[in-house]
């Protein structure tokens, strides 16, 4: 094998790998998105108290929910201490 060819195997072979490296990170970019919605948590997909994805309904939904709980009064604090003590209070 004369030089020229082993100069051209090397880069072909470089380049093709980090062609294949540089296609394997932006399609993982494109799957990443979509694919943890359907792993299962103890595999390390989403939680399943995890809100729901912007520009979905269910996500507009998640919002309404949330601002009306905003918009709720705050319980009294009297009746917050007026509730029997389960007995493990903290030690100061």
């Amino acid at each position: 094998m004369s030089i020229r060819c082993r100069q051209l195997a090397i880069v072909l072979a470089v380049a093709l790998t980090s062609g294949g490296l540089g296609g394997c990170g932006t399609i993982n970019g494109y799957l990443a998105a979509g694919a943890s919605d359907y792993i299962p948590h103890w595999l390390g997909g989403m939680p399943a108290d995890a809100p729901p994805r912007p520009g979905t309904a269910k996500y507009d939904e998640y919002m309404k929910e949330r601002e009306q709980k905003r918009l709720e009064p705050a319980p009294a604090k009297d009746a917050a201490a007026s509730q029997p003590s389960s007995g493990l209070d903290a030690v100061h």
